[in-house]
């Protein structure tokens, strides 16, 4: 009877697992909402994806548990927007060894105005997000920081006109 009762739990278990692991409407409409208001309360997303609070908790925390959800983020108001620069700044290594990549990739995390990495596939090896007061703040951050970068062949900036969707 015990040994019934210990590959029922199993099989129950392994079910769970299987079950956290699909994501269906429910989650994709959950993740939705949060996308456009991570405040939400849990009441509020249950009443609209059509859940319990209990049940949605319940998806929430597996989406959290599976890496799906990894965090929550404020997004700062840095002042006037006028006065801010946004600038896509495309970086070509020397070399793209894994040596050369991990120096480059540690030493752009020290920079605070790098507000995004991407490792790219392409013509060019990285791409950064870089915001600054105004076009003199990336001069600096340009001659100061990212020219100094470690095993930079080349760097090409392109300026944003203006934020469209954030």
């Amino acid at each position: 009877m015990a040994c019934g009762l210990v590959r029922a739990i199993e099989i129950f278990c392994a079910q769970i697992d299987s079950f956290a692991m699909q994501r269906d409407g429910i989650d994709n409409h959950i993740l939705q909402l949060l996308r456009q208001d991570g405040r939400m309360s849990n009441a509020n997303l249950a009443q609209a994806v059509g859940l319990s609070p209990s049940a949605c908790l319940r998806r929430l925390h597996l989406l959290e548990a599976n890496g799906v959800i990894r965090g929550y983020t404020a997004l700062i108001d840095d002042g006037d927007e006028d006065d801010r620069a946004t600038i896509v700044v495309q970086i070509t290594l020397e070399k793209q060894t894994e040596d050369c990549m991990r120096k480059f990739e540690a030493a752009v995390r020290k920079c605070p105005q790098v507000r995004e990495c991407f490792l790219m596939g392409g013509e060019v090896d990285y791409w950064l997000v870089v915001e600054t007061d105004g076009m003199g703040g990336y001069e600096r951050v340009h001659a100061e920081t990212l020219s100094r970068l470690p095993h930079v062949a080349r760097i090409r900036s392109n300026f944003a006109i203006r934020r469209v969707i954030r």
